[in-house]
């Protein structure tokens, strides 16, 4: 992050959001000692030549669309929004303030980004999945037991992240989705 790319708050440093999905304990605070490791390397450090304000939710959903506004109400610089429960929130509230995300199972099937590769808007970041991993988990499966003709795929479709999977696994070529779907493998039957 070189000094051009923040610009400086009123009180002269370049100010950091962060809005950690978990509580203050141990995991959150290796998280955020990570964090600030990674800055120092790269020569910033808090309270010397950059300010980082943090939001803890502790998992509750009211605590974060709470912090997510106070967030965007210090008026950062950019905001660092670990998990989908952060992003949430931040992208109704502000259009503006840069975003970059981590540990976000989907980002284009949830709307953060148009995609990976080219995410427009205010948002970016790191996505916890590489979704074509679903296709070579199936080719995978074909070579163990070449003569498959079927393939059934268990998820939580309150999980933002299985669409992108299952998609994957769906384009890589057998499927059957309880529903009677079948693509290129004989053998699908209609239930």
């Amino acid at each position: 992050m070189a000094a051009h790319d923040l610009c400086a708050t009123t009180d002269g440093q370049p100010r950091i959001g962060v809005l950690m999905t978990v509580d203050n304990g141990p995991d959150g605070q290796a998280r955020l000692a990570a964090f600030r490791q990674g800055l120092q390397q790269l020569g910033w450090t808090d309270g010397r030549n950059i300010r980082i304000d943090i939001r803890w939710s502790g998992g509750n959903d009211a605590t974060m669309r709470k912090n997510a506004a106070e967030m965007v109400a210090l008026a950062p610089n950019i905001i660092l929004a670990t998990g989908s429960s952060s992003m949430g929130p931040l992208m109704q509230i502000s259009g503006v303030v840069p975003i970059v995300f981590v540990i976000v199972p989907d980002p284009v099937g949830a709307g953060y980004v148009n995609s990976l590769a080219r995410p427009g808007g205010n948002a970016t970041g790191f996505s916890t999945f590489e979704y074509t991993i679903g296709g070579k988990w199936l080719d995978l499966l074909k070579q163990i037991a070449p003569g498959i003709t079927r393939v059934a795929v268990l998820r939580d479709s309150a999980i933002s992240g299985g669409l992108g999977q299952f998609g994957a696994i769906q384009s890589a070529g057998v499927i059957n989705r309880g529903g009677g779907d079948c693509n290129q493998f004989a053998g699908c039957h209609r239930n």
